[in-house]
C-alpha cells in the first residue's frame, strides 16, 4: 500500500511509532525512524533489523527548527522526495494542577505542540513542490473528552487536533492531506507508567472490553497514509474501542 513512499516518523522507537514503522516497511514504505536519543535510535534500527525490518533513523532536537530542517533536507537530498511524515513523538502528564510546575507545562506543549509544528514547517516545502503528500498527527482520546489530572497532556492534543485542522484547509490545495488518529488507552510503555487507578476505571468504560495494541494504531495510520484515503483530510480518527467518556 506505500510501496517507494518515504516516510518520517517521529517517536519511532517504541510504541505506536515503532509498530507503525513495522508495518509501513511490510507494505514496501522505505522508513526514517526519529528518535530523542542516539542509543535509543540504534537501539530500535538495530532490533527491527533483526526482525526483518530495514529503517534508518535520526535523533534531532524536535524543539530547535534549525537542527529539523537540516535533517529534513538531508533526508530529501538522499531519497528525492518526502512523501509521509507522522507526528508520533509525545510526552504524557498525570499531575493535578496545582502539583504541575511551570517547566512541567512548557516541557509537555514542546515536545507534543512545537515538535509537530516544526517537523511540518520543515516538509511542507518539498511537499509542496512534490504537489502531493500526507501529514499525519498522533492525537488523543483525552484531546476530545479531557482527563482528571494532568492537564497539560490533553492540552497539547487539543492543540494538535487545531493544527491538523487547520493544515488539512491551508496544504489542501497542493494537494497535501493532515489528519490524525486519535488512540484510546493503548498497551505502550507511555500508558504502562500512568498509575492503575487512572487506567483500570477507563478500561471498563471501552464496550469492546480492551486496551488497544499498538498495531490497532498502525493499522489507522496505514490507511490514512494511503492512497484508500485520498480524499480524507482534516479528521481525527479515534481508534479507542468506543470508549466515550
Amino acid at each position: 500500500m506505500l510501496e517507494n513512499k518515504v516516510v518520517i516518523i517521529t517517536g519511532g522507537t517504541r510504541g505506536i511509532g515503532l509498530e507503525t514503522a513495522k508495518l509501513f516497511v511490510e507494505n514496501k514504505a522505505k522508513v526514517i525512524i526519529w528518535g530523542s536519543k542516539e542509543e535509543s535510535v540504534t537501539k530500535a534500527i538495530k532490533e527491527m533489523k533483526e526482525e526483518g525490518y530495514e529503517v534508518s533513523g535520526y535523533y534531532p532536537n524536535l524543539n530547535n527548527y534549525e537542527e529539523v530542517n537540516n535533517i529534513v533536507e538531508k533526508i530529501y537530498n538522499e531519497y528525492g522526495k518526502i512523501d509521509i511524515l507522522l507526528n508520533n513523538a509525545g510526552i504524557s502528564a498525570n499531575k493535578k494542577i496545582e502539583d504541575t510546575s511551570e517547566e512541567d507545562f512548557k516541557k509537555i506543549i514542546g515536545v507534543n505542540v512545537n515538535a509537530v509544528f516544526n517537523t511540518t514547517k520543515a516538509v511542507v516545502p518539498y511537499m509542496k513542490k512534490q504537489n502531493s503528500g500526507v501529514i499525519l498527527n498522533t492525537s488523543s482520546m483525552v484531546s476530545i473528552y479531557g482527563q482528571p489530572s494532568g492537564v497539560g497532556y490533553p492540552a497539547s492534543k487539543f492543540a494538535v487536533n487545531g493544527i491538523t485542522k487547520s493544515l488539512a484547509r491551508e496544504l489542501a490545495p497542493s494537494n497535501i492531506r493532515v489528519n490524525a488518529v486519535a488512540p484510546g488507552i493503548t498497551n505502550t510503555e507511555m500508558v504502562a507508567s500512568l498509575p492503575k487507578e487512572m487506567i483500570e476505571p477507563l478500561i471498563k468504560t471501552i464496550p469492546l472490553g480492551r486496551i488497544g495494541s499498538p498495531r490497532d494504531v498502525a493499522n489507522a495510520f496505514l490507511f490514512l497514509a494511503s492512497d484508500l484515503s485520498s480524499y480524507i483530510t482534516g479528521e481525527i480518527l479515534s481508534v479507542d474501542g468506543a470508549a466515550r467518556n
